[in-house]
C-alpha cells in the first residue's frame, strides 16, 4: 500500500489509542461489527478502506470523518487539482470496472445534493482525498488519471512553480 494509505492508517491507531481502546476492545465494542484483524490490517496500511467503510469508523469512533484523513500533503506524486470539477458525461462512457468507485461516488454526492444535471460536479480536495484511497493513490496519482480517463480537463492539473 501506498504512503497515504500508512498514513490513514497511523490516523486512525492514534484516534483507537486515544479513545484507550485495544483491537479486540474495539471489536467488542461493536459488537462484532469491526473485527480486530480488519482494523487492524487498516491500521498498518495492509488493506485499503472504502469511503463508506472510513464514514462508518468515523461515526463508531464519534469524530469527523476529516479528523481520520491524513493532513498535509503526500510527498510523491503531482498536487491535487486546485479545481476539481467531474465531467459526469465522460465519466458515463468509461467501463465500470475502471471507474465504478468514483460513479458511486459521484452519484452519491448527486444524490444528497439534489443536482442531477448529469454534465459536470464539483467536489472538493477532501473529496478527492478520500477518491484516491479507494484507487491506492496518492491525490496527485489520481488527478493525473482523471486527467487521462477525460473525466478532468487538463488544466485541471496543477501549475508546477520552479
Amino acid at each position: 500500500m501506498g504512503d497515504y494509505a500508512k498514513a490513514l492508517g497511523a490516523k486512525l491507531r492514534a484516534i483507537r489509542q486515544q479513545q484507550g481502546l485495544s483491537l479486540h476492545g474495539v471489536e467488542q465494542k461493536s459488537g462484532g461489527r469491526w473485527k480486530a484483524v480488519v482494523v487492524g490490517s487498516y491500521e498498518r496500511g495492509d488493506r485499503a478502506v472504502t469511503v463508506q467503510k472510513l464514514a462508518e469508523l468515523a461515526d463508531f469512533y464519534g469524530v469527523p470523518v476529516a479528523e481520520l484523513l491524513p493532513e498535509g500533503r503526500v510527498p510523491s506524486g503531482a498536487e491535487p487539482a486546485t479545481k476539481i470539477v467531474i465531467n459526469l458525461e465522460r465519466l458515463q462512457q468509461l467501463p465500470a470496472d475502471k471507474v465504478g468507485p468514483l460513479a458511486r461516488y459521484a452519484a452519491t454526492i448527486q444524490s444528497q445534493r439534489g443536482d442531477y444535471n448529469g454534465k459536470v460536479l464539483s467536489i472538493r480536495t477532501e473529496d478527492l482525498r478520500s477518491l484516491a484511497i479507494i484507487y491506492d493513490m496518492t491525490p496527485g496519482e489520481l488527478t493525473e488519471q482523471l486527467i487521462d480517463w477525460g473525466v478532468l480537463p487538463p488544466e485541471a492539473r496543477p501549475s508546477k512553480e520552479d
